[in-house]
């Protein structure tokens, strides 16, 4: 795009779609008809409950990812700061309104329906971390004092999460925020350090947890110590993923799933449904895919010409690489249980609106990647 009107980001509306990256758009598609095809498998052959709400909550999510892609890049550096503060607030306010489900506080009754504000702050964390960085010259994250606003940014919110108690979506909130600061250029020796303080801590740290979270490591640890309470869940997707073998047992032929032996298949656990029922190649085929939209995510950051742009879409594929890496480690018994849905596939609401919002920003990123953002912009001429 060497077009003056496209690096000043006067770009007509169809040229704007002319710039879309389409095969992402496709890859995206497929990815979430995967999960569609094994919510009505684990519906035994029926759109509802499952499926007809998925596709409804991708349709509606596919309509605001074009248009938080279509709106300038530089509208969302510009609200970046304020988009942060009304999701703290949210995220404050669900420890006085918030209601509880499944044990935990997590979120806010709007009304028409029940926000999760941690979901919220997946985005805008990304977007204000980005635009901080933007704005400062590499001394500036070379040093302990340009270092410590941001560090405040991520421990807030990180540890309003860790309150409700959502020990997943804090960690997602700490490493995601990691890889932005490693993107903006902070020293590796800042995460040797932070790394060697947060392994010191873990004994104090075990004595916070709640009995729930302490019980989900110690069966990590070993799940046949309690085959039909807490390791239930891990030793039931073993099995399952053992039972698919090479090319699975079929499409909606799954015996673990099917005959209700494979709890919260829908959500935490589609991953192994799937791997029962097409096998190792089913599996390896998500995975491609997966691959093939974290290689275009990092590719478009990588692009970006302006900063806010380069480390808003790298933050956001990393935390969409968390959420892969660590639903998959999981269900396989490599990681405790945690509750990270594997995304655009796992059945659920706010998780899906949040990832479509996030490749919004991605795409209008990558429409807007020839801009020249000063460091200090402060508004449109």
């Amino acid at each position: 795009m060497s077009d003056l009107s496209l690096r000043d980001g006067k770009m007509p509306l169809t040229q704007k779609l002319l710039e879309l990256n389409w095969l992402l758009v496709l890859v995206l598609c497929i990815v979430a008809s995967i999960g569609f095809a094994m919510l009505y498998s684990g519906s035994n052959g029926n759109l509802d409950p499952w499926a007809s709400r998925q596709m409804i909550r991708f349709g509606v999510g596919l309509g605001a990812m074009f248009m938080i892609a279509l709106i300038d890049i530089r509208i969302w550096l510009q609200f970046a700061y304020p988009i942060y503060i009304i999701a703290l607030v949210l995220l404050a306010s669900v420890e006085f309104v918030g209601t509880v489900g499944m044990g935990a506080q997590r979120w806010v009754d709007l009304g028409i329906f029940q926000l999760q504000p941690s979901e919220v702050m997946k985005i805008a964390l990304v977007l204000a971390l980005a635009r901080y960085f933007h704005a400062r010259n590499l001394e500036d994250t070379h040093s302990i004092r340009g270092l410590l606003l941001p560090v405040l940014m991520v421990l807030v919110p990180a540890g309003l999460v860790l309150k409700q108690p959502d020990l997943g979506t804090t960690l997602l909130l700490v490493m995601g925020s990691a890889m932005i600061f490693f993107c903006a250029g902070v020293r590796m020796r800042v995460f040797v350090v932070s790394l060697a303080a947060g392994l010191g801590s873990i004994p104090i740290g075990w004595q916070f947890l709640h009995e729930y979270q302490k019980e989900r490591v110690l069966v990590f640890l070993n799940p046949e110590s309690d085959p039909l309470g807490s390791g239930y869940h891990i030793m039931q997707s073993k099995i399952a993923f053992g039972s698919g073998g090479v090319f699975g047992k079929g499409y909606m032929q799954g015996t673990q799933s099917h005959l209700n032996f494979l709890p919260e298949m829908q959500t935490d656990f589609i991953f192994t449904m799937l791997a029962e029922e097409t096998g190792l190649v089913g599996g390896a085929v998500l995975l491609f895919l997966y691959a093939v939209i974290i290689a275009y995510g990092m590719g478009i950051g990588i692009q970006s010409r302006h900063h806010f742009g380069r480390l808003v879409a790298l933050g956001i594929i990393s935390t969409f690489s968390l959420y892969v890496i660590i639903n998959i480690a999981m269900v396989m018994g490599l990681l405790p249980v945690v509750g990270i849905p594997l995304p655009l596939v796992s059945y659920g609401g706010t998780a899906m609106m949040t990832l479509m919002i996030g490749f919004g920003l991605i795409l209008s990123v990558y429409i807007h990647r020839e801009l020249v953002i000063p460091k200090r912009f402060s508004g449109f001429d």
